[in-house]
């Protein structure tokens, strides 16, 4: 629209484009314009003329400018036309030259590409069967290996037989790292280790089953009966025939069984926690075991000796014997450091020798002492059920106390010496006055005045 054409437009057009028009605002004003407000009915024919008069000449007004722009108008529409088919040729020659170059892409490339994904493929399961075979082939070895030393534990590895050949108990510490070797491959089991897949491997599984289980029962059965069987003192024989070869093979085949026992202990379970302290559990268990029964053996003989006087020297020496050899322990434990353990963590500072964990344990700091004061506490109830029962065994033995009191003194005495084959010299008497004064005030605490 020309400035003159809106000079002579009575429309206010700039009212109609204003942005806050509103439809009834603008029909509200028309009426008022046109009517009174206290007139009763409205005029409402005024406005509704004005309205569409307006509208008339609006739509007579859009004829005038479409009529003297139509040639423009189709011009405009004739160029951008033409344009356009020109932008779509060359477009259309732009994608068939990527439709081709697509093609020799997906040929030279994607088709290339997929081959040797399925190369890949291919590689990676062949990689995966050569780490698997590799595994399962030194899984085998050390199955092997294993059951030759076994056989060298038996005695039974060497095709002939000697009268009076022994077994060879160092063996025992080669089957324990030949157990711990296969214990560390089975345990790397995650994504990419060395022992991932292996169970699910039938041969594995009959290695398992018919071997490795087998040979760890034998290695800790028979470590455990030589601590349960390691004795140095003479005194129960009542002779001092003990050589040093004799002391020396004890103590050999001791160490081998504490140094097996403590390699096949379970290793500390980290659980994604900082573990600074392990105590070797089998260790631990089987040399509780070896105190508590020859504490179980001396409470026992002892409550039957009280109650027959006749038999309680013999039984003191018994017991004697059995402190003595617990001495015997104590000092070869404190010699014993511990081997290196392939599957302990470097957060875990192993003990210093076998003797600390087993102290620490125990809440003791002597073995020697711990034994007297365990089974002088067993002791005194044993006397109380002699005292209670009455009779000629309560007679005698409170008539006896004084020769109960120096003959358990003299025991203690005796127990507390090193036996033979010890380095430990002799320890003062001084030191067990304590243990002695426990070990008869069990008694004779309980036989009253």
């Amino acid at each position: 629209m020309t400035a003159e054409e809106e000079d002579t437009s009575y429309i206010d057009y700039e009212t109609f484009l204003a942005p806050d028009f509103s439809p009834s605002a603008f029909a509200n004003s028309l009426v008022l314009t046109t009517n009174n407000p206290t007139d009763t009915p409205l005029d409402l024919s005024t406005p509704l003329s004005r309205v569409l008069f307006d509208a008339q000449e609006i739509n007579t007004h859009i004829d005038t400018l479409t009529t003297k722009s139509a040639l423009p108008l189709l011009n405009h529409t004739q160029e951008q036309t033409a344009s356009s088919a020109r932008i779509v040729q060359e477009i259309d020659s732009q994608v068939a030259s990527l439709n081709d170059g697509y093609k020799r892409l997906e040929k030279e490339v994607l088709v290339r590409y997929e081959t040797a994904e399925e190369v890949k493929a291919v590689a990676s399961r062949l990689w995966e069967t050569v780490r698997l075979g590799r595994s399962v082939a030194r899984c085998l070895q050390l199955g092997r290996q294993l059951e030759i030393q076994i056989s060298e534990l038996a005695g039974t590895g060497n095709p002939v037989k000697t009268p009076g050949q022994k077994e060879d108990h160092r063996a025992l510490i080669r089957c324990s790292n030949t157990l711990l070797s296969l214990r560390e491959l089975f345990s790397k089991n995650g994504p990419g280790e060395e022992g991932q897949g292996l169970e699910k491997v039938d041969n594995i599984r009959t290695l398992q089953n018919s071997i490795i289980n087998p040979a760890e029962r034998s290695v800790l059965t028979k470590s455990q009966q030589i601590v349960r069987e390691f004795s140095m003192s003479s005194l129960s024989t009542g002779t001092n025939t003990t050589t040093y070869a004799q002391t020396a093979d004890t103590k050999s085949r001791t160490t081998s069984a504490l140094i097996a026992l403590y390699l096949v202990s379970s290793p500390p379970k980290m659980g994604g926690r900082k573990v600074e302290k392990w105590e070797p559990d089998l260790l631990i268990q089987s040399l509780q075991d070896y105190l508590r029964t020859a504490l179980t053996s001396s409470l026992a003989s002892l409550a039957r000796s009280l109650a027959t006087l006749p038999t309680l020297d013999r039984t003191l020496l018994e017991v004697s014997a059995r402190c003595q050899n617990i001495l015997a322990l104590e000092s070869l434990l404190s010699s014993i450091s511990p081997p290196p353990h392939p599957n302990l963590p470097t957060t875990v500072t192993p003990p210093i020798n076998f003797l600390q964990p087993l102290l620490s344990s125990l809440e003791t700091g002597s073995l020697a002492s711990y034994f007297w004061r365990t089974l002088a506490g067993g002791l005194s109830t044993k006397t109380m059920e002699i005292m209670n029962k009455g009779g000629v065994s309560a007679r005698t033995l409170r008539s006896n106390k004084n020769s109960v009191r120096d003959a358990i003194r003299e025991c203690v005495m005796r127990g507390s010496q090193a036996p033979a084959g010890i380095t430990d010299r002799k320890a003062p008497e001084g030191n067990w006055e304590r243990e002695v004064a426990v070990m008869a005030g069990s008694v004779i605490g309980a036989l009253g005045r």
